[in-house]
């Protein structure tokens, strides 16, 4: 049974030491998401906002997260998904059905960074290189600039 049937999103630069239960704390800088369980059992719940992991989805007025929160590291073993702040328990699973789910998990992961590690490096030229031409337009601009003010004279 969750004891939270709606949270409160609060978007923060970082996540505050003591956290506030009911409240949703988002942290975009840091990419994540925390909670209080909404079980009420009080223990911290860490969602990262990652490719692999969480999205998250604000409209304006609320937040929903995906995929379902399932807090099987904990000793309630909640399990609930958020959505438009509101908490829907989403039911127990098994162990089976858990380890397989955390298998499932650490595959896509493994994937999705192996694919990530094939792409060729797209990192921009080095300023250093870029330096001479700025400094090209830079000096033709203050020429023009001179020009212009010369003849509106």
């Amino acid at each position: 049974m969750m004891r939270f049937k709606q949270l409160e999103p609060r978007f923060v630069k970082s996540i505050p030491r003591e956290l506030e239960l009911g409240v949703l704390y988002v942290s975009m800088e840091y990419g994540t998401v925390v909670h209080g369980c909404c079980c009420g059992c009080g223990n911290e719940v860490v969602t990262p906002l990652t490719p692999t992991d969480w999205s998250l989805t604000f409209n304006g007025e609320a937040i929903s997260l995906w995929p379902s929160v399932g807090n099987w590291n904990l000793p309630c073993q909640s399990h609930y998904v958020i959505r438009s702040n509101k908490v829907i328990e989403a039911g127990a699973w098994n162990k089976a059905k858990i380890e397989a789910e955390q298998r499932r998990d650490k595959k896509g992961k493994a994937e999705f960074y192996a694919q990530v590690d094939r792409q060729p490096d797209k990192s921009p030229a080095p300023l250093i290189a870029a330096a001479p031409a700025v400094q090209e337009r830079h000096a033709e601009k203050s020429i023009w600039e001179k020009l212009c003010r010369w003849l509106v004279r």
